[in-house]
């Protein structure tokens, strides 16, 4: 359903999106991830038309959007960033004016209207002009713009800006529902987003894409992936550190609290090993060595620190690594 193909956009000397390339199906939905400025926003801006790209092509449902453009923007729905709408018209006379626009007449216009404002929640302040609307019902507003012509695919810029935790629920929920039968792209920088409504992802840095996946995919990047979080009791740091480091599935240890009557370590495998193969051999070790465990228990790979580890510069990844419990 969209197809982008070494999408190139540069302003002046700057290469905001540098040969960017994915595609996306029916029944997924996209999260586009990447730190402020890192091209998310102008990437898909060229993906609904609103800008040109530099180089590049972009397809959305077998249509090229430079060579045919109406067919192509008849399938989006886009929620641009920072919500803009007409300030002076009220919710209901808004999107009844975007209707319109699409084509919709009569009871066709009537019922599109009323079904994204329900879709919405926007009951509330359906007669309210825009200027009036808090941040969260004005961006609330723009997105039932974007679904009001029930489009086969939505491309949907910050969709969660500005709402409270309760609306921001809704509107994930929503979207994972809408995701089933739809094409749904939408940037992000709120890593909890990508397990809540995504079934893939892109990470975007400095213009380039580096990393695409699942979540899951995603987070076997992290080196936490596979570690085993260990607390024994009685037992002092030296002690319990030597005899992991006998360990042919552990590759190296982490302290991370060491109390008076406790000490915390995180064990990593050397390699992807067998599930539960590293957590079996340090609880075998306990036993032999009579230790008392108050804690096993294997880590899942973090998403943030797999967003860290790929954008940010490796100087300050350096400093944050220095930061760091002491490795044994």
């Amino acid at each position: 359903m969209i197809k982008v193909s070494n999408l190139v956009k540069a302003f002046g000397p700057k290469l905001a999106v540098n040969d960017v390339s994915f595609t996306v199906e029916r029944g997924e939905v996209l999260g586009f991830l990447g730190p402020n400025g890192a091209g998310k926003s102008t990437t898909m801006r060229m993906i609904t038309g609103f800008i040109p790209p530099t180089a590049g092509r972009v397809a959305v449902g077998g249509h090229d959007l430079a060579e045919h453009p109406i067919p192509a923007k008849r399938l989006l729905g886009y929620l641009p960033e920072n919500a803009p709408a007409y300030t002076d018209m009220t919710v209901h006379g808004f999107l009844t004016f975007v209707a319109e626009l699409r084509g919709l007449r009569g009871g066709a216009r009537k019922k599109a209207v009323y079904r994204a404002i329900e879709m919405c929640f926007l009951d509330a302040v359906v007669h309210q002009s825009v200027d009036t609307l808090s941040k969260g019902y004005r961006h609330r507003t723009c997105f039932a713009q974007s679904i009001l012509h029930d489009p086969p695919v939505l491309i949907l810029d910050e969709p969660t800006d500005g709402l409270d935790p309760n609306q921001k629920h809704e509107v994930r929920t929503l979207i994972r529902r809408m995701g089933q039968n739809k094409v749904i792209v939408f940037s992000t920088h709120i890593l909890e987003e990508v397990d809540a409504a995504c079934t893939r992802a892109i990470i975007i840095d400095r213009g380039k894409i580096v990393a695409n996946g699942t979540p899951q995919e995603l987070r076997q990047r992290s080196e936490l992936a596979g570690a085993v979080a260990l607390r024994v009791v009685g037992v002092p740091s030296a002690t319990l550190t030597q005899k992991l480091r006998e360990l042919p599935t552990v590759k190296r240890t982490l302290v991370l609290s060491e109390e008076p009557n406790a000490t915390q370590v995180r064990v990593y495998p050397p390699s992807r090993l067998r599930d539960g193969e590293l957590s079996a051999s340090l609880f075998e070790l306990a036993l032999r060595e009579h230790w008392k465990l108050s804690e096993l228990k294997t880590e899942e790979g973090r998403l943030d620190e797999v967003f860290r580890s790929i954008t940010l510069p490796d100087t300050t990844r350096g400093a944050k690594d220095d930061a760091r419990p002491h490795e044994r």
